[in-house]
């Protein structure tokens, strides 16, 4: 079995997206315990995954038994190693409490569009999933196509406003799907191969390839797209309206996972395609990520201390969160990389987590923006969560936010890159007033609010909000060696 479990774990939602249109035309409410089971034995199955890698290495699988071989231009490889299983973990866990969230929710969206809601989210995540195991560019890029139809699709479901958000990131999502192929275009017409091992043993072979026009040619238009997809500031424009519109059972998913897989896909094209944690130059693509990095951190930090609506606020918190994990992958060292990649497990958690509670605020309260955050007070539940939440946006200890943060500071001091340090600073003051502002709109207002509504919450809601914020906490203080199990992932990208 543990042969086939790259392709298992990607054939248990895929499958079941298929299935659910049938299972619809029969009983619509058979749709969402299906959907939610197999996210949970892929959860399951994820877990055995990661403890198999970290026991017996890395594992290339050849779909159909074919790895590239001879003929690097021939075959399909996905990789099963530290990094694709630890993000495997985070993404089927959060699809499965994102879908036992939803179940409350799910009447927002109505009935008759039950079966395409739950079928459009398993191909979401299956596509996801793809793009984690990839081990070539244009793999990458079909399953970013997938990933990114099927985030339309669920994104418009809320109908009104939504569909005019939902349209903004279709026409930008293409515009960068279109920059990321031209990428592979050039990337194949210089190197022969689409593979990211063979592209690896080409540039450590001749490193003047990464200066040659057409590979800065094709690393623009892919980093491009790949900036589009992961909402790299300013190339963000799609996410807070996409994710401000979205169905509240949606915006948690969309938030926890999408541009962190895009990320994903990024800095496994920079470390095993480009080689960039080998070469002794750096690689030029990986040196404007850093300072584009930088931008975004400062950025989507002001730009959250701005907003008005909550759901907005956070997407802005996002913005400036990828910034921050660019800043690690661009310092090029085991302990930034390291720290980077924790904070991006983090990211997932928390942003997940603050759009929990913003959906059941807005369900629940009626809380939409700053100004109605006193009504909040009636669920007690709610703001303890948001609290150890909001402590790990900052950067707070004992949280894993914190954590993550102290390492890609370590890692931009051991670069000499003060520059750097001084952006994640400034970002975390910024961050640390806007949630300021939030906290003194829940306890600064001085009008009485009726007893607790905590028991309006249901079990779902009470379930996913809590085990985020336990989670974070919980990711902190095992922090130790969840970093040391970085730092082996670090050591595989060459650093």
């Amino acid at each position: 079995m543990r042969d086939h479990l790259p392709v298992i774990l990607f054939l248990l939602p895929f499958a079941t997206a298929i299935c659910l249109p049938m299972v619809g035309l029969k009983a619509h409410r058979w749709c969402r315990p299906l959907a939610l089971v197999s996210l949970l034995v892929m959860f399951g199955l994820a877990i055995v995954n990661l403890l198999l890698v970290r026991e017996h290495g890395e594992q290339s699988y050849g779909l159909a038994g074919w790895l590239p071989g001879s003929d690097p231009t021939l075959g399909i490889e996905w990789v099963n190693d530290h990094l694709a299983s630890a993000m495997l973990v985070a993404i089927s866990f959060l699809a499965s409490l994102c879908l036992l969230y939803s179940g409350s929710l799910t009447p927002t969206i109505g009935k008759h569009r039950v079966v395409p809601y739950y079928t459009l989210i398993l191909l979401l995540i299956s596509a996801l999933t793809g793009i984690v195991f990839a081990g070539d560019i244009f793999n990458v890029f079909v399953f970013l196509e997938v990933a990114a139809l099927s985030a339309y699709a669920l994104v418009a479901l809320a109908g009104g406003r939504a569909l005019i958000a939902a349209f903004r990131y279709l026409i930008l999502g293409t515009l960068g799907s279109t920059f990321y192929l031209l990428g592979v275009v050039f990337f194949y017409a210089t190197t022969g191969t689409l593979n990211m091992a063979e592209m690896y043993q080409q540039f450590i072979a001749s490193p003047e390839l990464l200066h040659s026009r057409a590979i800065v040619g094709g690393m623009t238009f892919l980093f491009l797209g790949l900036g589009i997809k992961m909402a790299l500031f300013p190339l963000h424009a799609w996410l807070p309206g996409a994710y401000t519109r979205a169905p509240d059972a949606i915006s948690p998913l969309l938030a926890g996972l999408m541009t962190k897989v895009a990320l994903y896909g990024c800095v496994r094209i920079l470390f095993w395609g480009l080689a960039a944690g080998k070469l002794l130059e750096p690689v030029p693509a990986l040196t404007l990520l850093g300072g584009l990095g930088m931008l975004a951190a400062l950025a989507g930090s002001l730009l959250a201390l701005a907003q008005q609506e909550l759901k907005r606020m956070f997407a802005y918190g996002g913005i400036s969160h990828i910034g921050l994990i660019l800043i690690g992958v661009s310092q090029t060292n085991q302990t930034a990389f390291a720290g980077s990649m924790f904070y991006l497990m983090n990211d997932a958690i928390m942003q997940a987590g603050l759009f929990f509670i913003a959906g059941a605020a807005i369900l629940h309260h009626g809380v939409r923006t700053v100004t109605d955050l006193p009504r909040l007070r009636q669920s007690p539940w709610l703001v303890a969560a948001f609290i150890a939440l909001a402590l790990s946006m900052i950067g707070i200890p004992p949280t894993g936010g914190f954590f993550g943060k102290w390492h890609i500071i370590l890692g931009a001091l051991e670069a000499e890159n003060y520059l750097a340090i001084t952006a994640i600073v400034v970002s975390t003051l910024l961050t640390m007033a806007y949630f300021q502002r939030l906290f003194l709109r829940i306890f600064g207002h001085s009008e009485v609010v009726p007893d607790s509504a905590e028991g309006s919450l249901a079990l779902p809601v009470k379930l996913a909000v809590g085990l985020t914020a336990m989670l974070v906490v919980v990711l902190g203080l095992c922090s130790g060696p969840l970093i040391g199990f970085f730092r082996l992932t670090a050591s595989a990208a060459g650093l």
